[in-house]
């Protein structure tokens, strides 16, 4: 539920009107998730005047915010135009939400004269709001009333008038993003004796497969890492999963340099989970997390170039990100879109750089060469421009993944023709987009929604690989 942690007991419905809140919304959370009004479950919705001034003076523009201010009146439209006894007396909602609210829709339909302290000049809105609240809290004291708002000090402001708020948690995947699924699990000690009975064992084109079931198979996900330590070291991954048994498939080794991707190797176990991911042409989508250095890009864009120029089974390289920047924007960039991209793409050029030092001997012509061929071959996209385009044969790197919305994310997976390849990389603790958490960005979406689909897979990597300065940074700063 969205303004409570737990949801609401459906069974509470029956204890009559007063078991049901009245929510107060702030304009913030039509324009972050105008799909809101639908998803308070038994409980009443109350919209100030206020609200509607907001959303219209926001609705104009291509931005996302103005996007979704104009999804949030069409609905607020549907919603009173289907009110068949006025709205007056609240408009049910469990018609045009078809069952998932059925509380009902109060607009305010009458002016409302409360005095704030004086502290609060009543010529801005969002004191206006907090005095509709007011009032609404003085005329109705036996129902809880609740200012739902996404701004912090809107929050408090309330709260130093005694009033409740919180925050709009529906659109988080998670409550605690720890508890986020990592794509890994350590294997206990006694694990082979736990589960021997009835195992089978084989090998099929070098790789050795288990078929097995016990106590911690119901709990594996299909393309879920396993690895034990010790004397006898496995690293497997979960290929087929059946009620209580799965089979486990034994890895390539990238971390060996025979099988090097582009002159790269695995330093760590999660680097060789992720190659296994990125070399797979069974994985359509593959998510990496990590925090700075944990060679996510490098891995990506090796195993692009292998698959791009080596084997040839995607036709090109395509890049993109979200153009937040960290600090003040630096202005309108001149050029076309691949030239008004490159400052964003510093990461990519880095990583070439290092890419393009394993290609082998040759020198400076042979170094220069095969930059032209590489950078011939990637193509770097601006996010503005991809609705109602289809990749066909691409392999689609999504860098910046977690400064994505819920929304943005499906509108770009969904790009995917036949025989592409979608990689989202991304750092959940390195989010620059307003309004946006660890638990309702798009990337924690991404992974939340398509862990145990047997095309995708995911790998959180833990060690970092780009300098001890930088471990140490990351660690005490």
């Amino acid at each position: 539920m969205p303004a409570e942690r737990k949801p609401a007991s459906r069974s509470r419905r029956s204890k009559g009107e007063t078991a049901r809140k009245l929510f107060v919304l702030d304009t913030n959370v039509l324009m972050h998730d105008p799909t809101s009004l639908y998803r308070f479950e038994e409980h009443d919705l109350y919209v100030p005047m206020m609200t509607l001034e907001e959303l219209d003076h926001n609705k104009k523009g291509m931005s996302e915010v103005a996007r979704n201010a104009r999804q949030a009146s069409r609905m607020l439209d549907e919603i009173v135009s289907a009110a068949a006894d006025g709205i007056e007396n609240g408009i049910d909602l469990d018609g045009p939400s078809r069952g998932q609210g059925t509380g009902k829709l109060f607009l305010q339909t009458e002016a409302i004269d409360v005095r704030l302290p004086q502290a609060f000049p009543s010529g801005r809105g969002d004191n206006q709001i907090l005095a509709v609240v007011t009032y609404l809290a003085g005329k109705h004291p036996e129902r809880p009333v609740i200012l739902v708002s996404k701004d912090i000090n809107m929050r408090i402001k309330a709260r130093a008038l005694g009033l409740a708020a919180q925050d709009y948690f529906n659109d988080k995947v998670l409550e605690d993003t720890d508890l986020l699924y990592t794509g890994t699990r350590e294997l206990a000690p006694d694990f082979w004796e736990a589960h021997a009975r009835n195992m089978q064992s084989w090998k099929e084109d070098g790789r050795t497969y288990y078929r097995l079931s016990g106590p911690l198979a119901p709990e594996l996900t299909v393309n879920e890492f396993v690895f034990q330590d010790g004397d006898n070291p496995l690293q497997a991954w979960v290929k087929e999963k059946d009620g209580p048994s799965v089979v486990l498939e034994t890895l390539v080794d990238y971390s060996h340099q025979k099988n090097n991707v582009w002159g790269i190797t695995a330093r760590n176990r999660e680097q060789n989970f992720a190659l296994n991911l990125l070399m797979n042409p069974e994985i359509d989508f593959v998510s990496l997390l990590g925090q700075a250095g944990t060679g996510k890009t490098l891995l990506t864009l090796a195993a692009g170039l292998t698959q791009v120029l080596e084997s040839k089974r995607y036709a090109e390289i395509i890049m993109t990100r979200v153009t937040v920047p960290v600090g003040e924007d630096i202005g309108f960039l001149p050029g076309t879109e691949e030239e008004k991209m490159a400052p964003w793409m510093g990461a990519l050029e880095d990583n070439l750089d290092v890419l393009n030092g394993t290609a082998g001997e040759g020198g400076d012509w042979g170094r220069a060469a095969t930059r032209d061929l590489i950078r011939s071959r990637i193509k770097i996209k601006s996010l503005n421009f991809m609705r109602g385009r289809t990749f066909l044969n691409k392999y689609l790197i999504i860098d910046e993944a977690q400064n994505l919305t819920p929304k943005q994310m499906k509108t770009l997976i969904t790009r995917a023709g036949p025989g592409t390849k979608v990689v989202c990389m991304g750092n959940i603790a390195q989010i620059d987009t307003p309004y946006l958490t660890e638990g309702s960005s798009g990337l924690t979406f991404a992974v939340d929604r398509f862990k145990g689909w047997e095309h995708s897979g995911h790998i959180t990597l833990q060690r970092g690989e780009r300098s001890r300065l930088a471990d140490h940074a990351a660690e005490v700063l």
